[in-house]
């Protein structure tokens, strides 16, 4: 949620200033980059933001909230459709804000805010933490087949994979039982021939 500010609001009252804040985000999400100063921006990026996060949940109640801040359907279906599948995998940081300078008139200084539509990058891993990861990992491979097959339901398993598990148990118990049948036959005829 923004935090609250002290001071005097951008607008002169609470309720202009509110309004301000929805047509700008209304005009960003329409444009994906407005022009305006550096004040406005910076109010208005926790807002943007927050929508933005509404829009990703994606749901009746999520475009409801959404609805009760812009007001303007056609802003909101674009919000809802094509911004927030773009940001989807992003865990934040919707908006970019860059300096551009001072105003000729009365010397506000000025920025352009723009939403990040880029896809995100993971970071590569570490060396340290890249080797606390395998070791985990070397270990579970280590464990038996009994303890993999009791595994907790949130480690998810392709089908694929499971039926070669399952190919493999049975192929090495169909060796182990092909090994005790030839090593029975050995003992028998070992017997037979100690008897004559």
């Amino acid at each position: 949620m923004p935090t609250p500010t002290k001071g005097p609001r951008l607008g002169g009252g609470p309720a202009h200033e509110r309004l301000l804040l929805a047509n700008l985000a209304a005009a960003l999400f329409t444009h994906k980059s407005i022009k305006t100063t550096e004040t406005k921006a910076k109010r208005l990026r926790p807002v943007a933001e927050r929508l933005i996060t509404f829009a990703k949940r994606g749901d009746l109640h999520a475009r409801r909230r959404v609805l009760a801040v812009i007001g303007d359907k056609s802003v909101v279906h674009e919000l809802f459709t094509e911004i927030a599948p773009l940001v989807e995998n992003r865990e934040g940081g919707y908006t970019r804000i860059t300096k551009l300078g001072f105003r000729k008139g009365d010397n506000a200084p000025m920025v352009q805010i723009e939403l990040v539509l880029e896809p995100v990058n993971p970071k590569p891993k570490s060396a340290k933490k890249s080797a606390a990861a395998e070791k985990p990992a070397k270990a579970e491979k280590a464990a038996p087949v009994e303890e993999t097959e009791e595994a907790p339901a949130e480690e998810t398993e392709t089908v694929a994979e499971v039926e070669e598990a399952a190919a493999e148990d049975t192929a090495s118990t169909e060796s182990a039982d092909v090994a005790e049948e030839t090593a029975d036959a050995d003992a028998e005829v070992a017997a037979e021939d100690e008897a004559k």
